[in-house]
């Protein structure tokens, strides 16, 4: 996604009314009339054939929208099964709303320090052998609204749905540089998006040897629009800013461009008058989804905890639960599969005895590195901060069983 910071102030107020209508249904409080029973199935004949599938109509799970052409979309972690996310349910981050691009009038321009500058039209770039990978994409602004000003009553879509899973498809950008024959001494290369804030962002020239990809394809199917149909550039595990949509030029270089999107927007100030530049990867992250808030556990017993784990790093290897506040910590078991720059489920079995609780979970890559809390994050980047917020989440479960975010765990 190309994504900047969104206050705090304006996410929370564009979706209040949603996560309001939301919260009361998760609690099974909202007021409205029951719905009449339906018919035994196995009395009357079910629905015909179609020709595009549709969701159950006991099954409503919502984005939360907020802005328009400077806005985001945020996924409902918290009815996600498994590690896809559905592609009507993909988060969004958009600069200037979202353009529509005839796929007969695409063409992807490929030129500077190359041998031989390429334009490569949608059918071209089909006709190269596919790739599919399973990745997530994170807006590097993501769990801002658990970073500081933080309330009780915030969802894991509030804090984290800036973060989806797809299987994509597409061709590696290894491909079309080899094609193009890039020049000796070539060590980054800008991608340019065909929106109207033609997105721009420098990239390490390494990155296209090892895994990027221009995708145009997601979960079996063409991108959706709002994903950057008919083609975005992919660069698994980096924040989500760099991975252009609606991707129209590459241009090879042998330093960075230095844009507006990396320098006025993607620049991060921190102490002594320093600032972090071209920080691309994601760093391990997790976030339990069950139990949060808006839940409340009906009764003490056993119930399982769930979340999710990723690290732009590689491999999730481990990810710690704890149920005190992070004074013990035990190992969840990881749902298989687990692959490489990828949602990553858990779940842990908690004996619940009706005390209060603070639950938090902690991720770990196969680098070795390890989420750090909030205290050790704000220590590295200050309280200015305004991208990768990957700090330790946590949820107080009260004696009645409410279940709230807690900012502190």
């Amino acid at each position: 996604m190309t994504d900047a910071p969104i206050s705090r102030r304006a996410l929370l107020a564009g979706a209040a009314g949603a996560l309001g209508a939301h919260a009361l249904r998760q609690a099974g409080l909202a007021q409205a009339p029951a719905p009449a029973a339906p018919p035994d199935p196995t009395k009357v004949p079910g629905q015909p054939t179609s020709a595009l599938g549709q969701r159950s109509t006991f099954e409503r799970p919502r984005r939360i929208p907020s802005g328009s052409g400077q806005g985001v979309s945020l996924s409902p972690l918290q009815d996600f099964c498994g590690i896809v996310t559905p592609a009507d349910l993909h988060f969004e981050r958009h600069h200037a709303g979202v353009p529509t691009i005839d796929p007969h009038r695409y063409k992807l321009l490929v030129h500077g320090m190359v041998e031989r500058p390429v334009v490569f039209d949608l059918e071209a770039l089909k006709r190269f052998p596919a790739v599919s990978r399973l990745h997530f994409i994170e807006c590097s602004g993501n769990g801002s609204a658990g970073y500081r000003e933080t309330r009780p009553d915030l969802s894991p879509q509030l804090v984290d749905g800036l973060t989806s899973t797809s299987e994509w498809t597409g061709v590696p950008l290894a491909t079309l540089f080899r094609e193009a024959g890039v020049k000796p001494g070539a060590k980054w290369f800008l991608a340019e998006g065909e929106d109207a804030a033609v997105m721009t962002r420098s990239i390490p020239i390494e990155k296209a040897w090892d895994d990027a990809l221009i995708a145009y394809g997601q979960n079996g199917e063409a991108l959706r629009p709002e994903q950057g149909y008919p083609a975005r550039l992919l660069l698994p595990g980096w924040e989500g800013n760099a991975n252009v949509k609606w991707l129209r030029r590459i241009e090879v270089a042998d330093r960075p461009f230095m844009t507006r999107e990396e320098t006025s927007k993607y620049t991060d100030p921190l102490a002594h008058c320093t600032a972090r530049m071209f920080s691309f990867v994601m760093d391990a992250k997790s976030i339990i989804t069950f139990p949060a808030y808006p839940v409340t556990l009906p009764e003490k017993g056993w119930w399982e905890i769930t979340g999710i784990a990723w690290s732009g790093r590689g491999r999730i290897t481990r990810v710690d639960v704890s149920t005190d506040g992070g004074r013990r910590w035990a190992p969840a078991e990881l749902q298989q599969p687990v692959f490489a720059k990828c949602h990553t489920r858990f779940r842990h079995l908690w004996n619940w005895d009706g005390t209060e609780a603070t639950l938090s979970s902690r991720a770990v890559d196969e680098t070795g590195y390890v989420q750090p809390t909030l205290e050790q994050l704000r220590k590295a980047r200050g309280l200015g901060t305004h991208y990768h917020f990957n700090h330790i989440r946590a949820w107080r479960v009260r004696r009645d069983g409410v279940v709230s975010f807690e900012p502190e765990g």
